[in-house]
């Protein structure tokens, strides 16, 4: 399967505009291509897919027929990912079917809508012959399937502009013309969703402010980028930070159960938390190979020891991590996983709230932020009365996780009590980022230490080792140096919280 990123805009116009005019003296136009594009898009009855920003089609006609997955990516875009047309009774490739499956979940896939597009479509490049982005011009008409009956279509005319070699401020320029010509940014993401219309309406909130209902909120966030990056972490074959951020989302719902525990009914807690604690090991195993492979590379680089000699141990380590990868592709397509996502969306759907849920999130939430900070600075407290050595490590680590929680309590709470609370979680942040570094260090030495005791070590491995190993120490010991002024910062945040 083929798979890149596509950045597109979209655009709603009349029969005033030609993509014609967006040529000038530094842009061409090369001749238009025009196709009949035929477009059967599948999803659950219940449009599982579309819920969730993700598209899937088999499409006839133009360049690229066959059947394409899109996938909203968090910082903007979308990644596509192609398979060939088949043929038969047209069944969704096992490859893509895999990709969503999370969404899915064992449901029937079926045809929810078809389009048929008139598209006529033309490259612009610059003065070196650059191609800089695709126009195309669609004349569109979709028909929303159901029960095998056809219901009234609806047509429209939009222009799409695809980023290709260009610079991201073509897209800019090229909209600046579009709507000086008339052109509408759409305000739909997709054909899909305009045939769709009000069946993609978000559900209603949940209302009011109360804690419990700022608690779900949050919950809710982080199932989406769990869900989000679920497809990305299969299809990645290396270290682009998809499977950390899988983990940290689950991280993130572990945390504010255990800092909410007075809000909610313990037993439904520790059914849930027992399960995402699984899944984050699951994660977690892929991400340390990946943090101590980052680690080891960043500091032969630094110390220009590039060469392939030497690292027998390394290749193994990476070895390791290739195995992890593919273990953890099949953890996310098994029966465990989806009953993991199963429970989280019943405990979000119907949460086993106690009594403060339903109080004021501005008179519950400062008291649980409070909390969670005390916990951070009675930790490292204890951490700084204690000599240098094993103990003082585990309580140093045992800080960093007091601050993890208390910066994801400090999210969880920022769309109810504002800026002081963002400014709290960032605080945290920097306090985990850096405890984290010396874990990571620490982390980083025992495995060194392992590498390096293996029977038949070579001596230009153990060189290589060695080198690695007194770095990681160096590392370690210049982390904790500005610890106290973030502490500092963050506790006068909190009592800015508390007095509210």
């Amino acid at each position: 399967m083929a798979n890149h990123v596509e950045i597109e805009r979209k655009y709603d116009v009349d029969g005033a505009i030609a993509i014609e005019d967006l040529a000038g003296p530094d842009v061409t136009l090369d001749e238009p291509h025009t196709w009949r594009l035929v477009a059967d898009y599948v999803d659950t009855p219940d449009l599982a897919l579309a819920r969730h920003g993700v598209t899937l089609r088999r499409r006839e006609g133009g360049q690229d027929a066959g059947w394409h997955l899109k996938l909203p990516l968090v910082k903007g875009g979308r990644r596509e990912v192609h398979a060939p047309l088949g043929a038969g009774a047209r069944p969704v490739p096992a490859g893509l079917a895999s990709l969503v499956a999370a969404f899915v979940r064992g449901r029937e896939l079926v045809p929810v809508v078809t389009l048929e597009t008139d598209r006529t479509a033309r490259t612009l490049h610059d003065r070196d012959g650059v191609a800089l982005a695709e126009v195309s011009d669609d004349v569109v008409e979709g028909r929303r399937l159901t029960g095998g009956l056809d219901r009234r279509p609806v047509s429209w005319r939009e222009i799409e502009v695809e980023l290709l070699d260009g610079p991201a401020d073509v897209l800019d320029a090229l909209e600046e013309k579009l709507c000086e010509a008339g052109a509408v940014t759409s305000t739909s993401p997709s054909k899909l969703a305009r045939v769709l219309g009000d069946e993609l309406a978000p559900a209603s909130g949940r209302g009011g402010r109360s804690a419990g209902a700022a608690l779900m909120a949050y919950m809710e966030r982080q199932r989406g980028q769990v869900l989000a990056y679920d497809p990305l972490v299969q299809l990645a074959d290396h270290d682009d930070d998809t499977v950390h951020k899988m983990r940290v989302a689950v991280r993130r719902i572990r945390s504010v159960l255990r800092t909410h525990a007075r809000l909610l009914d313990g037993e439904r807690v520790a059914e849930l938390e027992a399960e995402l604690k699984w899944l984050a090991g699951e994660l977690g195993t892929v991400r340390d190979l990946e943090v101590l492979t980052a680690r080891f590379d960043r500091h032969l680089a630094e110390r220009r020891m590039e060469s392939r000699a030497g690292r027998e141990s390394l290749d193994r380590l990476a070895a390791e991590e290739r195995e992890a990868r593919r273990a953890l592709k099949h953890t996310l397509r098994s029966p465990r996983y989806f009953a993991v996502l199963a429970a989280l969306d019943d405990f979000i759907a119907d949460p086993p709230f106690r009594g403060r849920a339903h109080r004021k999130a501005t008179r519950v939430l400062p008291g649980l932020l409070a909390g969670s900070w005390r916990k951070v600075q009675s930790r490292y407290g204890r951490a700084e009365r204690l000599p240098e050595g094993a103990e003082r490590d585990r309580m140093l680590h045992s800080t960093r996780k007091a601050a993890k929680r208390a910066r994801y309590t400090a999210e969880a709470a920022a769309d109810i009590l504002g800026k002081p609370a963002t400014k709290l979680a960032k605080q945290a942040e920097k306090l985990q980022e850096t405890l984290g570094s010396r874990q990571d260090a620490l982390v980083a030495q025992d495995w060194l230490i392992r590498l390096g005791t293996r029977p038949g070590l070579s001596a230009e491995d153990a060189f290589t080792l060695g080198i690695l190993l007194d770095a990681e120490r160096e590392e370690a010991t210049e982390t904790t140096h500005d610890l106290a002024p973030v502490l500092d910062k963050a506790t006068k945040r909190v009592r800015t919280l508390e007095n509210r």
